[in-house]
């Protein structure tokens, strides 16, 4: 992609997507990225993963000069994996990144949804929860668990976002700069909150769009139990930080030393 192309209102788009043993799924998802938006290029970050999915997007980058693969050394959570792709994408002088899942739960389809509302924003997020949203192929229990789970944190956080734990989203590459995204300490699916949580604490313009999420086909779900209590865990502390932080401001008074006011 030349500089001078690009999505129309967007700039050049890197859609990022980390991999772990995805090798049933990555031929699918790239194709299908690559035809619903010929415009943007895929970044396939993989963790070193044991099926040769990594091998498999060697052969796919080699055949479209539009996909590109970034080796990792190893499985070190998604989170990091992720900011190793913004960091690819800023050295490559993208304007935008998107975050995507490999399984396929995220439909390639609806990827220009997000980067046209990103055209008046600095942060757009794929949302499951609004009208227009939807959930496929999810047991009842775990759907409870992800709804409940985001009313407690909109509750604890103050956020109006009615999805902060989603995984498809689009940024500007200057909320990245603004809220030291390589700072971010969570590494699991937290690290989708505490993405939000900064960019919404440095008042960037944010928006929601509706998308239709799908429950994998194959492969393995990477959500467990004690990852969803990591990230409650998680937010009550950055709600209560929060908190104390406010209120010392209202009387005058700094926050204390690692304090998460921006």
């Amino acid at each position: 992609m030349s500089e001078a192309e690009g999505y129309p209102g967007v700039g050049r788009v890197l859609v990022v997507i980390p991999t772990y043993n995805e090798a049933d799924n990555i031929r699918m998802i790239t194709g299908r990225v690559r035809a619903a938006v010929p415009d943007v290029d895929v970044l396939v970050a993989d963790d070193n993963s044991p099926d040769g999915t990594g091998g498999i997007a060697d052969e796919l980058a080699l055949a479209d000069d539009h996909i590109f693969v970034l080796h990792r050394a190893g499985k070190e959570g998604l989170g990091a994996a992720y900011k190793a792709g913004f960091a690819w994408a800023k050295d490559k002088g993208y304007d935008a990144v998107v975050e995507m899942d490999a399984d396929g739960s995220h439909a390639p389809e609806e990827l220009p949804l997000l980067l046209d509302a990103l055209k008046d924003h600095d942060a757009v997020l794929g949302t499951r929860y609004i009208a227009g949203g939807s959930v496929h192929n999810w047991p009842v229990h775990r759907l409870l668990l992800s709804r409940g789970g985001n009313i407690y944190i909109r509750m604890a956080l103050g956020m109006p976002f009615r999805d902060a734990t989603g995984g498809y989203r689009a940024y500007r590459m200057p909320v990245f700069d603004a809220i030291n995204v390589e700072t971010i300490a969570s590494t699991g699916y937290s690290f989708q909150v505490e993405l939000a949580w900064r960019s919404f604490r440095n008042g960037f313009r944010m928006t929601e769009v509706p998308i239709t999420f799908t429950e994998r086909e194959h492969g393995v779900s990477k959500m467990s139990g004690n990852i969803f209590k990591e990230q409650l865990l998680r937010v009550t502390v950055w709600g209560v930080q929060a908190r104390r932080d406010g209120l010392l401001k209202a009387l005058g008074r700094k926050p204390r030393p690692g304090s998460t006011w921006p």
